[in-house]
C-alpha cells in the first residue's frame, strides 16, 4: 500500500507570534527542534520528543507539527494502532490512527488543533486510509482545560468532525468503561469495501465471536 507523504506547510499569527503549521516532519527536522516544556500530557517532553522522531521515521507514520523559533507548541501524530489493541487485529494496511494531539497551553485559542489535524489530510494522502480515533477520558486536560467530561468530549467531537470524522459504535471494552469515551473515523473515498468490512469486524468483535 502507498503512504502518501506530501510536505504541506501554513502560517499562523496568534498574538503576535508567527507559528508554523507543517508535516509530515522527516525525523530529521524534528530532531532539530526542541519540545515546549507545557507538552507532556502523554509523557515528559523529551521522551515525547523521541517518540514523534520514532513515528516520523514509521514508513506509515506521519507527524504533524506547530513550530515557533524552533520549538514545538503543538502536533498530531498518525501511526498503524499498536499491536497490543484490539484495532490492530484485523492486520489492516489501511487502517491508521489518530493517535495523539497537544497542543501548549499558552497556544490554546489559535485554532492550531484544527489547523495541525486539517493539515495532515490536504491534498487527498489519507484518501486510501480509514483514519480513527480513540478518545478516552483519562487523556483528557480537564484541569487546564477548565472543562468539565462532558464539554471537554463535545469539543474533541467538534475538533474531528472539521475533517469529517465521525462517531462510530464499538463493542471495544476500553471505550464502553466510561460513556464519555468514544471512536471517531473518517473513511477515505478511496478506500475499497472490503477494508470497511474488516474495520466493521474489528470494532465489534463480540458480534462476530459466535
Amino acid at each position: 500500500m502507498e503512504h502518501r507523504k506530501i510536505p504541506v506547510s501554513h502560517t499562523l499569527s496568534y498574538k503576535g507570534r508567527t507559528i508554523t503549521v507543517s508535516g509530515p516532519r522527516s525525523p530529521e527536522d524534528l530532531e532539530a527542534l526542541h519540545m515546549h516544556l507545557d507538552l507532556d500530557a502523554f509523557r515528559r517532553p523529551i521522551e515525547q520528543h523521541v517518540a514523534l522522531v520514532e513515528i516520523a521515521s514509521l514508513p506509515e507514520g506521519r507527524v504533524i507539527t506547530a513550530v515557533e523559533n524552533g520549538v514545538i507548541v503543538g502536533y498530531v501524530t498518525f501511526h498503524y494502532p499498536d499491536e497490543m489493541e484490539l484495532w490492530s487485529q484485523g492486520g489492516m494496511m489501511d487502517l491508521i490512527e489518530l493517535g495523539a494531539i497537544e497542543v501548549s497551553n499558552d497556544y490554546r485559542g489559535a485554532g492550531l488543533g484544527r489547523l495541525l489535524i486539517s493539515t495532515a489530510f490536504e491534498q487527498e494522502q489519507l484518501e486510501n486510509c480509514i483514519v480513527f480515533t480513540t478518545e478516552y477520558y483519562w487523556h483528557w486536560d480537564l484541569k487546564g482545560s477548565g472543562l468539565d467530561v462532558w464539554a471537554y468530549r463535545q469539543m474533541m467531537e467538534r475538533l474531528m468532525k472539521t475533517v469529517n470524522m465521525v462517531w462510530y459504535a464499538t463493542d471495544d471494552p476500553e471505550i464502553c468503561s466510561h460513556p464519555a469515551n468514544c471512536l471517531m473515523v473518517r473513511i477515505g473515498q478511496e478506500v475499497p469495501m472490503s477494508s470497511q468490512e474488516t474495520f466493521d469486524r474489528v470494532r465489534f468483535r463480540q458480534r462476530f465471536m459466535y
